[in-house]
């Protein structure tokens, strides 16, 4: 029976694995390298938007926030916030968010493309103008999950600054721009979850981590079998 040669087999075995996962490896250190130098905060984006207001208002002159609740179906949540300026009851729903005029209890509607204008203008902190704004009925990547509608208002800018409203509220859903999409493609290929980019523990990554591990392994073998042996010397 033919010995098996154990220096071939690992040195074979490390440089498919190499091949197979090599390229994925470098994704893993550039990927993780630009995590690292960019700080979260300025990947979040909380340079781009001033604090939201709080509502300070006298309760005694508002209507009564359980009228607002009796006419939502499913209602969950009731809470003040300012719309525009003015106070407001929002109200969570089965079906929705709606909102009531905190003063006279009146049922308001959406707000239209100026007003979203002046809330997004209200919360951003630089002094670029407003590209466009969209009013969007289909879902896009980087709001991932959240529920439709909202508008989307973008200013000017070499980092396409992009702040999410809600349509009843005025409030602000999300900021997005230019390092926090670059972030986000970059935490794609990290975690190897190409669909909804949040799985990370997917069966892919899975795979290529125990194919990684297997190639620093068999590396780690070879180094050290790459070594002279010194020889112990006969005692006389």
């Amino acid at each position: 029976m033919r010995a098996i040669r154990w220096p071939q087999l690992v040195r074979r075995t490390h440089k498919w694995l190499a091949l197979l996962i090599g390229v994925q490896v470098v994704f893993w250190t550039a990927t993780g390298f630009y995590m690292v130098v960019v700080h979260i905060d300025t990947i979040h984006g909380d340079h781009l938007v001033r604090p939201a207001p709080a509502p300070a208002v006298a309760l005694a002159g508002l209507s009564p926030p359980g009228a607002a609740a009796a006419a939502v179906p499913g209602a969950s949540e009731v809470r003040l916030i300012s719309r525009l300026g003015r106070p407001a009851w929002r109200v969570q729903g089965a079906a929705g968010v709606a909102v009531f005029d905190a003063r006279s209890g009146a049922r308001l509607g959406e707000l239209s493309e100026g007003e979203v204008r002046a809330a997004a203008k209200a919360r951003f902190t630089g002094d670029a103008e407003i590209v466009r704004a969209t009013r969007l009925t289909a879902p896009v990547q980087e709001m991932g999950k959240r529920p439709l509608p909202y508008w989307q208002v973008e200013f000017a800018g070499w980092n396409r600054p992009t702040l999410y409203i809600a349509p009843q509220t005025g409030e602000l859903l999300a900021r997005r721009h230019l390092l926090w999409r670059v972030f986000d493609f970059a935490w794609m290929l990290h975690i190897m979850d190409y669909g909804e980019r949040t799985d990370v523990n997917n069966p892919l990554l899975r795979v290529a981590t125990w194919t990684a591990l297997a190639m620093a392994l068999t590396g780690a073998w070879l180094l050290v079998w790459a070594f002279p042996r010194r020889k112990k010397r006969k005692s006389i």
